[in-house]
């Protein structure tokens, strides 16, 4: 509308929605559509890891002219952190790292940035000092803060809860080699959920989802 009308009419609308796996819903509510509003010119779309970055980037969005598409994990609703009483923001857009480190990049969101601080902190026992980058907006993307920390480390791994065709992760791969592939040293590599359609059974969900262990083993084969 706002393009249409040349600029006359803002659409200051805030659309909140769970997203991803919901924990044993199967295929009917276990979808990651991130990709699918990011892929629409206008919308903006957030995806917090934390409550300190929920709080701050809701209030955000709420205070932004444009429709805001704010994606919400239910396996994190009952996850707890630090959050001011008083009043933050957090710039939309703006990207964050989690955790710094010098041998490989860890691109992650949402609820996965949790599990890929999991898996940055078990290989630090091997002695892998992984950087842990959360986008927190996946559109528009801190692509800034990605190719800096890739020209660092020069290794890089998406991790995403989408599925690997026409994923938000294939975009960040797409725009780490334009921008910094002679800055690699290894391809780059993906963790993401499986190419099937969610399943009910929890063994089964949880082989089907990013795990520590898949980063892990993408980590060792990056750097060996």
């Amino acid at each position: 509308m706002l393009y249409m009308s040349g600029g006359q009419y803002n659409i200051p609308m805030v659309i909140r929605g769970p997203n991803g796996a919901a924990h044993m819903l199967s295929a009917q509510h276990s979808q990651a559509l991130e990709s699918w509003y990011a892929h629409i010119p206008g919308l903006k779309v957030i995806q917090p890891s934390n409550p300190y970055d929920a709080k701050g980037l809701l209030k955000s969005a709420i205070r932004d002219n444009d429709p805001v598409i704010f994606c919400e994990s239910e396996m994190m609703y009952a996850n707890k952190g630090e959050v001011p009483d008083g009043e933050y923001l957090i710039p939309i857009g703006v990207g964050d790292i989690k955790k710094e480190g010098k041998d490989i990049t860890l691109v992650a969101r949402g609820r996965i940035v949790n599990v890929t601080l999991e898996a940055a902190e078990a290989l630090e026992k091997d002695g892998i000092n992984a950087e842990v980058i959360d986008i927190r907006t996946v559109r528009p993307l801190d692509e800034e803060i990605i190719i800096n920390s890739v020209m660092k480390t020069n290794h890089a791994i998406v991790v995403e809860e989408n599925w690997q065709y026409a994923s938000m992760g294939s975009y960040i791969v797409d725009v780490i080699q334009r921008r910094a592939f002679d800055y690699l040293d290894a391809p780059i590599g993906r963790v993401h959920t499986e190419d099937v359609p969610m399943p009910y059974a929890h063994n089964l969900e949880k082989l089907a989802l990013p795990s520590v262990e898949k980063i892990v083993k993408a980590v060792k084969r990056a750097l060996a």
